[in-house]
Order: C-alpha cells, then structure tokens, then sequence
C-alpha cells in the first residue's frame, strides 16, 4: 500500500510502531498531491517546504498525542497562523490571520501535521470554489466543504476538518463517497473560525473511516479515543426516517435506502419505520429563514464595505435576511427548540434513524453544489449525524447513507455507525 493510501488511525500507530516516519508519510502525501491537484483542485494553499519542516520535527520529538505526524488538511474558513485563510473569497485574499482556530491548536496539541488549506465555497454558502469531484471530475464535489472531500477521497490526506451550515459536510461526503460527521450542535469550539449562522454553524470531519472519524473527534474534544471494536453480538435498533422530502430523493437513491434497510435486519440490526410529527415538514424552510436571518447580520462588514467583491447569490441572501422580520426569526428558533424535544422520545427508541444524505449521486456540472435539503431538518435540531458511503448509482458515483442520533448522543451514534460500516464492507452488494 502507498503510504497515503493509510488511513488516520493505521497511519499515527504505523508512526508509534516507527514503521514509517512522519517525513514519509508527508512526502507521499505531497506526492499524491502533486500527481492529482491539477484535475481535482482540493487546496487553497499548500507550502510542501512547509509540511516537510513540520514532518521532521515531529519525527524529532517522541510522541505527542494520538494523531502525532499524522497529516490533516483544513477548510479555508478556519484560520491557521501560519499560512493565509481566505474564506472563499477576493475581499480576505492572502488574509494572513495571527492566530489559530480553537480546531487547528486542539489537533496540533495532539500532533498532527497540518498539510495545507482546502477549497470552500465563498464564505461556506454556494458560490463554488474550483474543485472537482475525483470520482469524476465532470461532476460537483458537494459543498462547501468541497476541498475536504475531495482531498481525503482522493487520498492525498487521511482525513481533514469541514463545517456545516446546511449541508457542507454530508452532501459532499456523500458525493465524494467518504464519511462525513458533523456533531451535536455545540460540541466543537468554533473560535476563529469564520461564522455564516451562529445558531447552526459546526464543525465537522471528512475521513475514510468511522474509526477516523471518532479519532478527529477525540483529539477535538480531548478525550481518550474510544475501543476501535463492537462486539460482534451487538446490533443498533435503526429507524427508517421517510422526511416530508423523501420525494425529493431520487429513485434509486430512495430504493437503496429500503434495500440497505431490509438488508441490516437480516445481519442482525432491529429496524423499523419511524414516522415524525407533520410539524417537522416546516422545517427545512424555517433553517433557510434562521439562516438567511443570521447570514445578514454575520456578513455587515462585507456587504457594507466591499459588496461588489461579493458573488450574486450570496448578495441575494443577505437582502433576503435583512427583510425577515424579527418575530419570524424568532419562531423559528422557538420551534427548533420545540422540535428537539419532541424528537427526544422517537430516539429513546431507536440508537440511530436512517434517512438520505442527499437526493442522489454528484449531480453533473462543477457551477452548483448539489441540494441540501436532507441536512436542514437535523440541522434545525442540532443533531449529530454521519454520512457513510453506502451503494453506487447506475452512473457509477457514490450515494451516501446519513445516520441521525440523538443531541449529545455522539457516542452512539459513531458505535451504530461502526456497526452499519462493518455490515456493508461485509457485503458490498448492500442496496446495489
């Protein structure tokens, strides 16, 4: 296997065990970059002189945490004291920030090698950056996370830090076929890290692996990682979640998700349909109204200061905020809070529910970044979810799966996921 073929966790045991050094993990990841970058554009900024500096003196201190040496790429709305953060846009180019993000101080404490910046999309809305996707370079990658995902599925890093919004980790987790967690609200410190909407705004990861993914999470959060294993007598209890937008999924898309849904009772799992209240169906506009509200207010200085560097459709949404009135704001933050509670007694009943990640494979054309529309509603009630890649679409591309637990239930989300992981690498016709 090349050595950046290795994943997050094989690749820091392979540096404890001194199988592979830290410089020679990078200079295969810069290699791979190198080979790639020009079709698949996934990084803003990368110094390879930079990485290698960072590489041996890693290699020249003992162990300093549980991702020491291991590379990490970071979305360029997080700020990095040590190479520019641009935000997606020409109003912050070369913006060069005089302190980390809370994220990249917490995962260079636990050793990583930060390798460069990826791609988003202008202030992480949709304005596409120039990435493509590298299952096919004619098809979006997602957004905004877009440079993340397209950087860990092509493996030029083993995993990287994303944020959603809306839906800017999932989706292009999902379209980029890799695994995209993005936790209960809250849960990671956001400082210094460029907000869009502050009662939705969360960082996340793009890995190749739920193991990676609770790894990125524990170095996050400053937990001990978590036992790599479950226990091959225990299964979750999964609820099949049909939204009000079920029929905004393709054909295929929501075929496999029955298919997978049959296919894990059959391995062990106990599974059963889930409906939710009909009040839930207002949700995914009342995001877009909490959101567009929070985006008017976020981004003053930009508009006031600099409106013509700003793109048509992000103008578009901040006029639009600014004309939401206050007491429609309001109650979309007051039926978010309503609608947690609610959904408490539906996941006292099952570990996760199943539902789409997006409506289909990476739709065709890099000017768009697909549809978010299956991200909103979790994301007005701030729940931990992940995308896992799940069956491919008759084109070839990749079609996630999305796994949604309860507020502050991370834990079992990633031990249901690991489980559901595990049943389709066992049988890789799973809703084909």
């Amino acid at each position: 296997m090349n050595l950046h073929e290795l994943g997050i966790a094989d690749a820091a045991q392979a540096i404890r065990d001194k199988r592979i050094s830290a410089t020679e993990l990078a200079q295969d990841c810069l290699a791979r970059i190198k080979q790639r970058e020009a079709e698949v554009g996934a990084w803003q900024f990368v110094d390879p002189d930079s990485v290698l500096e960072q590489a041996r003196k890693l290699d020249a201190q003992p162990g300093q945490g549980p991702l020491h040496g291991v590379p990490i790429g970071v979305k360029d709305i997080i700020n990095t004291a040590d190479m520019p953060t641009e935000y997606g846009s020409p109003i912050y180019r070369a913006h060069r920030p005089r302190m980390d993000a809370a994220p990249v101080a917490l995962l260079r404490r636990a050793g990583a090698l930060i390798v460069g910046k990826t791609v988003t999309t202008e202030f992480a809305f949709f304005k596409p950056g120039k990435t493509c996707n590298p299952r096919n370079p004619k098809h979006t990658p997602g957004g905004s996370s877009s440079g993340s995902a397209a950087a860990v599925a092509d493996r030029m890093v083993p995993g990287a830090l994303g944020s959603q919004t809306a839906g800017s980790l999932i989706r292009p987790a999902s379209y980029c076929g890799v695994v995209g967690y993005k936790p209960t609200y809250g849960d990671f410190d956001l400082t210094g890290v460029k907000g869009l909407a502050h009662s939705l705004d969360t960082l996340g990861t793009l890995t190749r692996s739920v193991t990676d993914a609770a790894l990125l999470r524990a170095a996050l959060l400053e937990l001990a990682p978590e036992p790599e294993e479950v226990s091959s007598a225990w299964a979750p209890s999964i609820g099949l979640c049909r939204t009000a937008s079920w029929l905004d999924a393709s054909s295929e898309t929501r075929d496999g998700l029955e298919k997978l849904a049959l296919s894990l009772s059959l391995m062990g799992a106990r599974v059963g349909e889930v409906s939710l209240p009909d009040s839930f169906s207002r949700f995914p506009s009342l995001q877009k109204t909490l959101m567009a509200y929070e985006v008017a207010r976020s981004l003053a200085y930009e508009y006031d200061t600099a409106r013509e560097q700003l793109s048509g459709s992000i103008r578009e949404l901040i006029e639009f905020g600014t004309d939401i009135d206050r007491n429609d704001y309001v109650h979309a933050l007051c039926s978010a809070e309503q609608g947690a509670r609610q959904i408490e007694p539906v996941l006292e009943q099952w570990d996760i529910l199943l539902a789409p990640s997006a409506p289909g494979a990476a739709p065709a054309g890099v000017d768009a970044t697909g549809d978010p529309i299956f991200s909103r509603m979790w994301m007005l009630l701030g729940l931990p979810t992940i995308s896992l890649p799940a069956f491919n679409s008759a084109n070839g591309l990749p079609i996630g799966v999305q796994l949604v637990g309860a507020r502050f239930g991370d834990e079992r989300l990633l031990r249901a996921a690991r489980w559901v992981e595990r049943m389709l690498s066992q049988n890789k016709a799973v809703g084909a």
